[in-house]
């Protein structure tokens, strides 16, 4: 298979670019213009190709028998599908193949790469053309134009030889798919749905901000931190709140970043969302700049679903261009997933992994009983309900259901009551601290061997620390470097060390230089460091062997049996086939994600599927 390594310079100037746009707009939109491209057929010398003679040259070679490779292949990728109608054999992509090492200490930008790497020095010459067409190039411009962007190229292509060499085949599979969501997109956008839920948002917003006097006097009522706490009171919302690291005392958790305010952001609670949204000044909300943005994508095309690779250091994927479908929730997500649409004559099928992460866990921490249950599909849920309420399981209400299910998947990592009471509360379940301390005390002693793995991970750091190695479960290795995982990948803890608070590791690139600046050029700049400790190492390991179970079944899907995903969300497959096939497709992803993982041949899996015209038929 021949590999091409590919560059595009485009137009770009301060208010059309990919800094102010997404992605899909930036490319679909009539001011965009391909100013020129480099090409490297495997190790041939690169070429660079500008003006008519780009398509043509593009268009010469046969990609039938090819991959494409590029540093953010998303951008590129998009331009040769969608402009130049090329889809190649596979895509290769050295900005996520950098992810997994790389994300959270130097970067992933080319630039950054190639001087850790020691291949070269990136050029500045794409900042002296901005603002300017093709035909605003004087030759000797556009040469040193072309000059850049072969230098792209050949840094890309020594890139992709320096991360090749430990990167896992199964990996390479899924990042080519995920590429493909975005580069062939399927899916087809229902307009008049989208337009109609649009007037109805903004409706609600309106006629709530108005009950507190106008959007101007909601935002001055609000940025008092006590009539704030009343008003998220008074809407059945739990005031968040954290220890104040000035102070040492309970303070409001009402700062942008809180993880607390955050999650208010995000509820399912229409109300309850815009009164943030109002507090930290967006003018428009989530969920009202989501259905405008698809209503603006519906009027260019299908829908292009970018999903980032490695969005955390689990490998757990993220959503990417402004659209983040990884989290629909509850109070728009159907609305959403009803506008997403097949083409006609074709089916959407989205089969999902039943309580993937709670039967891992199960699996890693030794939980042979609750293994056990999963394997013989009893209703786990009721199974722990029953328990705390003292009846049959026969007698379980969906109330109680609900609360047994929050249980399972929710106190696997070391929750206590304090955070399990307030979960129920935003859920609008009563009970009192008593009760939260009780349930969490049953779940422990329940399924005691979940809270020794807990333990375990406690200890797996501090041998992380002193440069030892270990396993977790008879299933994992581990050593200084990280938890070794199944596909040959590792969870990194970078600069993992024991501090006044406990065990803490640099969880972004930015607190990393900021450690290296300190310890070269003597800086004293305030590290925020990100704590870590066994419940939480629970979490990271179970979600990062979630993520390969479902990863490698969506690759299976492919290249076993031909069934492209054009959609992956967490623990969900989603295909879109013709109304002749799509039986028969179900049938195989049935098959498919109720096979347990070769590594793991005795992990229970299990799956259910739905199928539909649309995506929102499949969650109904």
């Amino acid at each position: 298979m021949d590999l091409v390594t590919i560059d595009f310079e485009t137009f770009y100037d301060t208010h059309f670019s990919l800094s102010r746009m997404t992605t899909e707009a930036y490319i679909r939109s009539d001011q965009f213009e391909v100013i020129g491209v480099s090409i490297k057929i495997n190790d041939s010398p690169t070429d660079w190709y500008s003006g008519d003679e780009v398509g043509p040259f593009l268009k010469s070679l046969d990609y039938s028998d090819k991959a494409i490779l590029c540093h953010h292949t998303a951008f590129d990728g998009a331009i040769l599908s969608w402009l130049y109608g090329i889809k190649p054999k596979f895509w290769f992509d050295t900005m996520s193949m950098a992810k997994p090492k790389h994300a959270a200490t130097i970067g992933v930008s080319l630039k950054a790469l190639a001087l850790f790497h020691k291949l070269g020095v990136k050029g500045t010459e794409v900042v002296d053309a901005k603002g300017k067409h093709r035909k605003d190039f004087t030759p000797a411009e556009l040469k040193r134009y072309g000059d850049y962007c072969i230098n792209d190229t050949e840094l890309t292509y020594a890139l992709l030889k320096k991360l090749r060499a430990d990167f896992p085949v199964s990996e390479l599979l899924v990042i080519d798919q995920l590429i493909r969501m975005y580069t062939e997109p399927a899916f087809e956008l229902d307009r008049s749905l989208l337009q109609q839920h649009l007037v109805k948002v903004r409706d609600t917003k309106e006629k709530l901000l108005a009950r507190l006097g106008g959007a101007d006097a909601a935002k001055n009522m609000l940025m008092s931190n006590p009539k704030f706490a009343s008003l998220l009171e008074a809407l059945g919302a739990e005031v968040p709140t954290k220890i104040s690291p000035r102070t040492g005392k309970v303070a409001f958790a009402f700062a942008k970043t809180d993880q607390g305010l955050q999650d208010l952001l995000n509820s399912d609670d229409t109300a309850i969302a815009t009164v943030v949204e109002a507090r930290l000044g967006i003018k428009s909300t989530i969920e009202e700049t989501r259905t405008d943005r698809l209503i603006q994508v519906s009027e260019r095309g299908p829908l292009p679903i970018m999903i980032n690779y490695y969005a955390a250091h689990t490998g757990r994927f993220g959503g990417g261009d402004k659209l983040n479908l990884q989290n629909l929730p509850a109070r728009q997500g159907n609305v959403i997933r009803t506008a997403l649409v097949a083409p006609e004559g074709h089916k959407v099928i989205a089969c999902d992994s039943s309580q993937i992460e709670a039967r891992v866990l199960a699996l890693l921490a030794g939980q042979m009983d609750l293994l056990a249950a999963f394997r013989e599909g009893r209703d786990i849920y009721k199974e722990f309900a029953s328990k705390i309420y003292g009846i049959g399981v026969d007698h379980i209400d969906g109330t109680q259901r609900f609360v047994g299910k929050t249980c399972i998947l929710g106190l696997g990592y070391g929750m206590g009551p304090e955070k399990f009471w307030t979960m129920m509360k935003q859920s609008k379940i009563a009970m009192s601290t008593g009760e939260a301390v009780h349930i969490v005390s049953l779940y422990r002693a329940t399924y005691p061997m979940i809270p020794k793995l807990w333990n375990k991970c406690d200890g797996v750091l501090q041998d992380m620390i002193a440069g030892r190695e270990g396993r977790i479960g008879n299933l994992l290795d581990y050593g200084p470097d990280g938890v070794l995982l199944p596909n040959g990948m590792t969870i990194r803890y970078n600069g993992l060390c024991v501090r006044d608070n406990g065990v803490s590791y640099l969880g972004n690139p930015r607190e990393y230089r900021k450690l290296a600046k300190r310890l070269v050029a003597g800086t004293k700049e305030d590290i925020n460091w990100t704590g870590i400790y066994g419940g939480k190492v629970t979490e990271n390991v179970v979600q990062a062997l979630a993520r390969i179970v479902t990863s490698e079944q969506m690759t299976r899907l492919k290249h076993e049996y031909g069934i492209p995903v054009v959609l992956q969300v967490h623990d969900e497959n989603i295909t879109i086939q013709p109304d002749d096939k799509a039986e028969w497709a179900q049938q195989v992803m049935e098959q498919v994600m109720s096979t347990p993982p070769v590594w793991a041949p005795t992990l229970p899996v299990a799956c259910e599927s739905a199928m539909g015209n649309n995506y929102g038929e499949c969650k109904a």
